[in-house]
């Protein structure tokens, strides 16, 4: 499994990818924010703009980790 660097702590669980056979790690988005805050001194906007640019939209292999945003908006 690969893990996200600077984001062990915001590790929630695992899971089993059947498509591509391989387990992955799964991510609080949230908690990556939080991260980011406190480590690096961002502002939570900019925390969540690096981790969507750097980190979210990053392919780095079919076994990169799962990031999940514990924020739900209902779809209609």
């Amino acid at each position: 499994m690969l893990k996200a660097d600077g984001f062990d702590k915001a590790i929630i669980g695992q899971t089993y990818d059947m498509v591509v056979s391989e387990e992955r790690l799964i991510y609080s988005v949230e908690k990556c924010v939080e991260i980011l805050v406190e480590r690096d001194g961002m502002t939570s906007e900019e925390a969540i703009e690096y981790l969507d640019f750097n980190v979210l939209c990053a392919y780095i292999g079919k076994d990169q980790p799962v990031f999940l945003s514990e924020a739900y908006d209902e779809i209609e």
